[in-house]
């Protein structure tokens, strides 16, 4: 069911693979991982969701913020990485890039919770599966070799059949989500009082 949902929304995006994770803040953590941000500055909007600075610091990175305006989609700068929580579109993939969705309740296909991660990259993909089911394959772990500490950051297949039936009615076009209420400045939190603050 989990395969049958990422075959969707791939072909759905455009992106080669896609990668079901349990919520669009682990898929940015796992990408995060994955190209080795720790030690090094990303630098996202001030005014986006409280966990992703969260995300970049359990991962190991200096986050900085800016001043920039965003709909539906940004880069975490210098990295390949985007969160496009507020977007679902028909062919949104851009190429070459790690693109992480969200399934919340509150979002465009809400399945209650949920995540996914767009790529073209088979690597990478393959080191995504394992990492958000503990290290393992998709096998009985006794089968299995863990050859990596992961996480446990999979869909369920109920929420993957959710999704599913979501897709079936989802318009090839729709507009971009916008914040009740806007965004707070996270540099007002105490938590990012020490993280840099890059001005235009």
């Amino acid at each position: 069911m989990v395969d049958m949902f990422e075959d969707e929304v791939a072909a759905f995006t455009g992106a080669k693979y896609a990668v079901a994770i349990d919520s669009c803040t682990n898929a940015i953590f796992l990408c995060c991982k994955y190209l080795q941000i720790a030690g090094k500055e990303v630098v996202i909007p001030k005014h986006t969701y409280l966990s992703v600075p969260q995300s970049i610091i359990h991962a190991g990175g200096e986050v900085a913020f800016d001043d920039r305006e965003w709909e539906g989609l940004y880069q975490l700068k210098p990295f390949p990485i985007w969160d496009s929580a507020k977007r679902l579109c028909r062919d949104m993939y851009i190429d070459g890039q790690f693109m992480c969705l969200s399934f919340h309740i509150k979002k465009q296909l809400p399945i209650g919770k949920g995540g996914m991660i767009l790529c073209d990259d088979k690597k990478a993909v393959e080191w995504f599966k394992r990492a958000r089911y503990e290290g393992r394959g998709a096998c009985n772990y006794h089968d299995d070799d863990i050859t990596f500490l992961g996480w446990n950051m999979y869909m369920t297949p109920e929420e993957a059949a959710r999704g599913l039936t979501l897709m079936q009615n989802y318009p090839d076009t729709i507009e971009d989500l916008e914040e009740n209420n806007g965004y707070r400045d996270l540099t007002t939190f105490t938590i990012f009082k020490d993280c840099k603050v890059i001005k235009d």
